[in-house]
C-alpha cells in the first residue's frame, strides 16, 4: 500500500529495530499518474537504509480483472523472491501480508501473518470487487496463515468464525508530524471565516453525508481535504460543495496536510454506520488528536476502545451537528492541545512496531516451545 498509509509507518517503525523488506503498491508502467499529481514510483527495489528496502512490483493494466489479477500475483511472488535473493536473505523470519492476494507463499518464512486492516467482503462495493472472490480469499488466507493480527476487536470476531483467535494491533498516528503546527505556513485558498471545522480523507460511501449536511445547515465552515470519489452521490455531493459556507479543496500532499490541520479548529470523522466502518480503525482521528484539534466522531467501536473523553460521538445528523457546534466554540487552550496530544502518543508507530515485534517474539517462541 502506498503512500503515508499505516503499512509504511509499520515497516519504518519495525526496520528501527529489525531489518525490513516493505512490498509498496504494485504498479503499471503505463498508469500516468499516483496521487496528487505526482509521478508513480517505478517498479524495482530501493535501499532507504541499513535495514530498510522498499520494492515496487510490477503490475498488468486491468489488475482488477480475475485472469489479470491471478498473473500479477504470480509476477509478484516472484519479484519478492527476487529482492529476498539480492538482499541475501533468502528466507525471512516473519511474511506479513495485508491483503487478500495470494501471497503467503511467495518466500519461505518462519511465520505467515495475515494483517486485516478492514473487513474485506463488508467493503467489496467501495473496492468494486466480487464479494464471493473476497470470501474465498479471507477462507484461503485464514487456511494458510499461522496468525491474524486486527485493527479492531470488532474486525476481529469475522477471523474468529474462520477458526484464528486473533491478535488486536491498532493503527496508530505519526505524533511528530503534527507537534508544530503553530511554525506551519497558511494553507492556500482557504477561504472560510473561523472557527472551522474540518475532515480529511476521501470523500466515498464511507462518509455519512447526512452528517456534514446537518454541520452545513447550522451554518459552521467546513472544509474538505481529500480526494472525492466520482461515483459517490454525485448530485449530493455537488449540492454539499456548492454551499458558501464549505470549502473542498481536494488532495493535496502529506507535507501540507498540517497547514490544512492548523486552520481547523475541530476534526471530524463522520463515517456512516456500516459493517464495513465498524470493523475498521479511522486513521484520521488519531491524526486530529496528534493535532490538538478536538474532535467530533461518529459512534464506532474503534472509538470507544481509544477509551478517551478527548473526542465527542455523536451518530444522528443533529445530534452530530449540534455537538460539532460546541467543540467549535470550545478554546483551543495550549492545556487542551497538550491533553489531546498526550492520547496521541499513547498510539504512535513506533509502539504499533514494538507491539507487532512483540508479537513475533511470542509467537516464535510458542512454535520453538513445541518443536522441544
Amino acid at each position: 500500500k502506498g503512500g503515508r498509509g499505516w503499512p509504511r509507518h509499520r515497516a519504518v517503525g519495525v526496520a528501527r529495530q529489525a531489518p525490513v523488506l516493505y512490498i509498496d503498491t504494485r504498479v503499471s508502467p503505463f498508469r500516468p499518474a499516483w496521487g496528487a499529481g505526482t509521478a508513480p514510483p517505478r517498479p524495482g527495489l530501493r535501499i532507504l537504509g541499513p535495514s530498510l528496502a522498499v520494492m515496487v512490483p510490477a503490475a498488468l493494466p486491468g489488475l482488477s480483472r480475475p485472469g489479470i489479477r491471478t498473473t500479477t500475483t504470480w509476477l509478484t511472488r516472484a519479484a519478492v523472491r527476487r529482492a529476498l535473493a539480492q538482499l541475501g536473505r533468502p528466507r525471512v523470519r516473519a511474511l506479513i501480508v495485508a491483503s487478500l492476494d495470494d501471497l503467503l507463499g511467495s518466500c519461505a518464512a518462519e511465520r505467515r501473518i495475515v494483517y486485516a486492516t478492514d473487513d474485506f467482503v463488508a467493503g467489496a462495493s467501495l473496492m468494486h470487487l466480487d464479494p464471493a472472490y473476497l470470501e474465498r480469499g479471507e477462507r484461503r488466507q485464514a487456511a494458510r496463515a499461522d496468525t491474524i493480527l486486527v485493527v479492531s476487536d470488532h474486525l476481529g470476531e469475522r477471523w474468529r468464525r474462520l477458526g484464528h483467535e486473533p491478535v488486536v494491533l491498532p493503527n496508530g498516528c505519526d505524533a511528530d508530524a503534527y507537534a508544530d503546527l503553530d511554525d506551519a505556513p497558511p494553507a492556500p485558498a482557504i477561504t472560510l471565516r473561523p472557527p472551522i471545522a474540518g475532515v480529511v480523507g476521501q470523500l466515498s460511501a464511507r462518509i455519512d453525508l447526512a452528517l456534514l449536511e446537518a454541520v452545513a445547515d447550522r451554518g459552521h465552515s467546513l472544509l474538505l481535504v481529500g480526494p472525492c470519489d466520482p461515483s459517490f452521490e454525485p448530485a449530493r455531493v455537488a449540492r454539499l460543495l456548492g454551499r458558501p459556507t464549505v470549502e473542498w479543496v481536494g488532495a493535496v500532499p502529506f507535507e501540507q496536510l498540517p497547514s490544512y490541520l492548523a486552520a481547523m479548529h475541530t476534526g471530524l470523522t463522520p463515517y456512516a454506520d456500516t459493517a464495513f466502518n465498524r470493523a475498521s480503525f479511522p486513521l484520521k482521528t488519531l491524526e486530529y488528536l496528534a493535532a490538538g484539534r478536538s474532535v467530533v466522531a461518529t459512534d464506532l467501536p474503534a472509538h470507544r476502545e481509544l477509551g478517551t473523553d478527548e473526542l465527542v460521538l455523536a451518530s444522528t445528523p443533529a445530534a452530530f451537528a449540534d455537538a460539532v457546534g460546541a467543540a467549535l466554540t470550545t478554546a483551543l487552550t495550549p492545556a487542551a492541545m497538550a491533553a489531546r496530544r498526550a492520547v496521541a502518543r499513547t498510539h504512535t508507530w513506533d509502539q504499533r512496531a514494538a507491539e507487532l515485534l512483540s508479537v513475533l517474539d511470542r509467537r516464535c517462541d510458542a512454535v520453538l516451545d513445541g518443536r522441544r
